[in-house]
């Protein structure tokens, strides 16, 4: 990176005091749009202002790298999103869009964040590049997108998804109490989009649910998936089965005997909360634990 580019800030702990002086002295603060900030994990260019922001529970495609020589590939991250459109405040002293990718890619490998797609900066294209970083306990994707076309002052979109899942509190004792009184126990497992590979961080639900079925060894169980109504029937159907039967293949792998359980895919045909919503999206994409 040339000696010349500005330092992309970053905001954890006593950092966030720092900057905030900082945005005061050079009066940056003052020009935001209403309601907005930086986001907690990465602070803006020095001297520029927020003219756009957007916070919700959202999903976002962000682009991924591929293996060497193959297409970038699309991965739907889902959590909640913060959207902001920087302007910088002055056309002679604003950097580069190469500047800005490279500094943002500093602070986030800075705390052990890593890139996983970058589009260098080309004529009537700003370039674009994607991150990923932990970050207050949980997953963080960063995508920045300089923009070139405005003029004599141009901007930036940073883009921040906090991956997150169905809140998830397994015992096997609370399991065991489920499935005895009202006949099923359900799973929130953080699946990637369209895949149905046990991620790291559902092992040790797994575990809990190995210990209770090892603790009542004549039960019998049929593992369910189910999904939203988002995307074809016939492939939520399919994704849905093809859950069911990592979670079955993973128990078995933890010792509980294969002929004690079965699986199934239901995909969307068993809501039990609204889809309109995306908390009840959120709901309905499950796994379900029904005593036989």
């Amino acid at each position: 990176m040339a000696a010349n580019c500005k330092q992309a800030w970053l905001r954890p702990g006593l950092r966030a005091a720092a900057m905030a002086v900082m945005l005061a002295g050079i009066g940056v603060a003052q020009e935001d749009v209403a309601g907005s900030a930086d986001h907690p994990m990465l602070s803006r260019y020095p001297n520029s202002r927020i003219t756009e922001y957007e916070k919700n529970y959202n999903a976002v495609e962000m682009t991924v790298a591929g293996a060497a020589g193959a297409r970038p590939k699309k991965e739907t991250i889902e959590g909640q999103v913060t959207r902001i459109r920087y302007f910088h405040n002055n056309p002679d002293s604003q950097p580069s869009a190469l500047q800005v990718l490279r500094n943002y890619q500093n602070a986030v490998k800075s705390i052990g964040g890593k890139v996983v797609y970058e589009r260098l900066p080309r004529p009537n294209d700003g370039g674009e590049t994607v991150m990923t970083a932990r970050f207050g306990g949980k997953e963080v994707w960063v995508r920045i997108r300089p923009e070139i076309f405005s003029a004599p002052a141009q901007s930036y979109v940073v883009t921040v998804v906090e991956r997150e899942g169905m809140e998830q509190a397994v015992t096997a004792a609370r399991l065991l109490e489920d499935l005895n009184r009202q006949g099923f126990a359900t799973l929130y497992l953080n699946f990637d989009t369209n895949r149905w590979e046990i991620r790291q961080q559902d092992q040790a639900t797994l575990d809990e649910v190995a210990g209770a079925l090892k603790q009542s060894p004549s039960m019998r169980i049929r593992i369910e998936g189910h999904t939203d109504n988002v995307g074809q029937p016939e492939a939520n159907k399919a994704l849905s089965e093809k859950r069911a039967r990592s979670v079955m293949e993973a128990l078995v792998a933890r010792g509980v005997p294969a002929g004690r359980m079965t699986a199934a895919g239901f995909g969307q045909e068993k809501p039990i909360a609204d889809n309109r919503t995306e908390e009840g999206r959120a709901k309905n994409r499950r796994v379900e634990l029904v005593k036989q």
